[in-house]
């Protein structure tokens, strides 16, 4: 291997294939948010609706807040993922898996306008892969410590 990588196991290269996929993911949200300012006329740059001013602010919200909470996380899947990764690519990976496929169906459940909806079906797992992730890079961080 060149460019410095060779002490990276070859399974490593799950970890930014895994990170792709949740920033197509990002680019998804992303998107639905905008239709969503569009159809429920929330113009930028207005983070949020007013509900004074807008019947369908609570609805345009949430979807803006199943996104924004989504971001808030985004560099704590990253670091945790390209971290724990390094002495677990392989469980890391399918952990980012789980993550990814539970941010999405928080997402959706939040988009339906009920914030509880986010916790229905996988969106409550996503804290599970979080839990993982840092097992990881403990261990990883560990096993640097005692070598």
């Amino acid at each position: 291997m060149a460019g410095g990588i060779e002490f990276l196991p070859k399974e490593y290269g799950y970890v930014p294939l895994v990170i792709v996929l949740y920033i197509f993911l990002n680019f998804y949200m992303s998107a639905q948010v905008g239709l969503a300012r569009k159809k429920y006329k929330v113009p930028y740059p207005t983070l949020y609706a007013s509900e004074a001013e807008n019947k369908d602010a609570k609805l345009f919200n949430c979807i803006q807040r199943g996104h924004q909470n989504s971001l808030e996380s985004m560099t704590l899947f990253f670091a945790l993922m390209v971290l724990g990764g390094i002495k677990h690519p392989i469980i890391s990976a399918a952990l980012g898996i789980l993550y990814i496929v539970t941010r999405f169906f928080y997402f959706k459940g939040y988009s339906t306008g009920i914030p509880d909806n986010r916790l229905g079906g996988l969106g409550k797992f996503w804290l599970l892969a979080i839990f993982g992730l840092v097992f990881c890079t403990v261990s990883f961080g560990v096993s640097l410590l005692l070598s």
